[in-house]
């Protein structure tokens, strides 16, 4: 029986590559499949290229991962009957961007296939490249900054090594040139080959492992920005202000998909109201009555969800079939956060809530209890409330925050918020960018104005912002957004004059009952030590005490005092209000949200607070930005009062 031969693939067709240049030529998005396997992805115009072939030979798995990442490729396979059509294409790409900017880079990235020294075929080994060029005194400059672009990458904090090699033939062992010698004599076009360690699978290449290909996916995109940016601005007409320009700007499907996914459940989850009782009014009534003998018992909102059952949803999420490793890091942290509240509301109302609430919130730290005590020995207790002082109502504090509203629609058309006065809530509390006013709220007139900055001029305007970009996240909240929200709300505080000692101290506090509670501490033994040791009324201890120890035991409290102190050091670091407030993100997100920002895949906030017009909180502002320690800036502000 005579066998078979194997049907040769179909090239690339003249068309095909027509097509691509035509809609390079026009500046569209190019994202093609190609023949056997790949893909060329064109973000917009561009004077660099990646390519990568997978070897027929032999395993190579996860390194085309690594140029996903990136504005510009191409991924196919090293099937020598494509070799000639993959040139045309890539010459023709070539040729289209040359004169347009007078310069053009093709890198072209493959993995080593040498046997390492360690016997263990799972150990992670050490990063490392290898970068092929001509030697040419044009690309000494690129060279130079891919070398240490490339240094600066780090895997499990270890630096990886790079040599670099000049060789006329930068390309994979046994595979034909991507270039003919003809286009190789044209000026302005240059080559490099980058041969990389494959740290991220085992020796035998049969295991790839996920996170440490996650982690390199990220740094090496990263990396090669910041080496391109010196090719542009040296050899092209490009002068990119920031490397971060060089990012990709078109988003995969996958992205939206996990976006809606993780926001949805954010929403229906509505982890805040779900946690906090509902019966806190007649829970302290009680607890007076007995004289805080007996820990009081709260009472809950029926849960509108099933947690464990709703994982099932949450880790349909798409998140491994994003490219950007940027948009996939954030959205993998928060569907990690997300799993840890769920898996915290599953256990509501009894001690195994605590372990969650410690992973999404995290615990207190020795520097942050060092701050909390310093507030609270430096800080004198408030002699009480001052003998009728005005109080502002539920109502009167609607109208107010309305006012406010209506002062954003002057700079969006679309800042619309809800408000509600219900008996559902006690105090001020913002719910998906709806402001819920306690019915018996009464405010002291000197803290109306701190108090609307924090709820409206901070949780609600950063709701709006996020709701006006593309992302539903952003207004639903990325993981760790609470300790970035409640630092800034604090920051208002301060800087419209309403930061008081008795506020302050209040903060503090709540530092000192989740340290309380997380070391073992129950509800009358935390209550008793903000009373006898710190001054507290037995009302306000209550209050602290209830919160931290609501569910189960909620570490969230801590965040108030930990965001603010990360926020001023965030200011004397130089750093700007304006890019905490683009929605409700964390700390650790400030650098791709302004990457995004640069790649125009994000949108300038339309929406800034009040305060930033007025001359005294400029002042304060600056205070901040100088002053080291929390206590020292709020005892020297003038409008700081000892009495709320």
């Amino acid at each position: 029986m005579t066998e078979t031969p194997p049907r040769k693939p179909a090239p690339i067709t003249e068309r095909f590559i027509n097509e691509v240049l035509e809609r390079l030529r026009q500046n569209q998005l190019v994202r093609r499949r190609l023949p056997v396997w790949g893909r060329i992805h064109i973000d917009r115009r561009l004077p660099f290229l990646f390519l990568y072939r997978r070897p027929l030979e032999r395993l190579d798995e996860g390194t085309e991962n690594l140029l996903l990442g990136e504005a510009s490729y191409v991924l196919a396979s090293a099937d020598p009957s494509l070799a000639g059509s993959l040139r045309a294409l890539v010459e023709g790409i070539i040729h289209t961007r040359l004169a347009e900017f007078g310069a053009f880079l093709l890198v072209e990235v493959w993995s080593s296939c040498e046997e390492p020294a360690e016997a263990d075929g799972l150990s992670l080994r050490k990063p490392g490249f290898r970068l092929l060029h001509t030697g040419s005194k044009d690309l000494f400059p690129t060279v130079e900054a891919f070398e240490r672009s490339l240094r600066e990458i780090r895997l499990r904090r270890v630096r990886s090594e790079v040599e670099s090699v000049v060789d006329w033939d930068a390309r994979p062992p046994g595979l034909s040139p991507w270039l003919s010698e003809q286009m190789l004599t044209i000026d302005g076009v240059h080559q490099l080959g980058l041969e990389v360690r494959p740290v991220y699978r085992s020796v035998d290449d049969r295991n790839v492992f996920p996170l440490a290909l996650r982690d390199l996916r990220r740094e090496f995109s990263q990396s090669t920005k910041h080496a391109l940016v010196e090719f542009i601005r040296e050899r092209t007409s490009l002068r990119p202000s920031h490397y971060q320009m060089l990012g990709r700007r078109s988003v995969v499907k996958a992205v939206w998909q996990a976006d809606r996914i993780l926001a949805g459940i954010t929403e229906r989850m509505n982890f805040l109201l779900s946690v906090t009782p509902v019966n806190l009014q007649a829970a302290w009534a009680d607890f007076e009555r007995n004289r805080g003998a007996r820990p009081p018992r709260f009472g809950y909102r029926p849960l509108l969800i099933a947690p464990l059952e709703m994982k099932r949803e949450l880790f349909s999420a798409p998140i491994k079939r994003i490219e950007d490793p940027e948009l996939s890091w954030i959205l993998r942290e928060k569907q990690r956060e997300l799993d840890w509240q769920l898996t915290a509301l599953a256990a509501r109302d009894s001690r195994d809530f605590l372990y969650g609430s410690l992973l999404a919130f995290g615990n207190v730290g020795p520097s942050l209890l060092r701050v909390a005590r310093n507030v609270l020995e430096r800080v004198p207790p408030s002699a009480g409330p001052v003998p009728d002082a005005r109080k502002v109502t539920a109502s009167e504090f609607a109208a107010r925050a309305r006012r406010e509203i209506d002062f954003f629609k002057r700079q969006h058309d679309q800042a619309e918020a809800g408000i509600k006065i219900t008996s559902d809530v006690t105090g001020l509390m913002v719910s998906h960018g709806t402001l819920l006013i306690g019915s018996d709220l009464h405010v002291p007139s000197d803290r109306l104005e701190a108090m609307v900055q924090h709820e409206v001029g901070t949780h609600v305007l950063t709701f709006i912002n996020g709701r006006a970009q593309p992302f539903r996240l952003l207004c639903a909240g990325l993981a760790g957004y609470d300790e970035l929200q409640e630092g800034l709300a604090v920051l208002s505080e301060y800087l419209v004059g309403g930061l008081s000692a008795a506020r302050l101290r209040l903060l503090a506090a709540r530092v000192i009952a989740v340290k309380c509670m997380t070391g073992g501490a129950d509800f009358i033994e935390t209550f008793n030590t903000l009373c006898n040791d710190h001054g507290f009324t037995k009302r306000t201890a209550f209050g602290i005490t209830a919160r931290v120890h609501r569910s189960g035991g909620l570490t969230k409290d801590a965040t108030y005092l930990r965001g603010l102190v990360s926020v001023l050091r965030y200011l004397r670091e130089g750093g700007g209000i304006e890019p905490l407030l683009v929605g409700k993100i964390g700390m650790d997100d400030l650098s791709v949200m302004e990457e995004l920002l640069r790649r125009k895949i994000l949108r300038p906030p339309p929406l800034i607070p009040r305060y930033f017009d007025d001359p005294a909180a400029k002042a304060r502002l600056q205070a901040a930005r100088s002053n080291t320690n929390l206590v020292d800036l709020l005892i020297q502000e003038p409008l700081l009062r000892s009495k709320q």
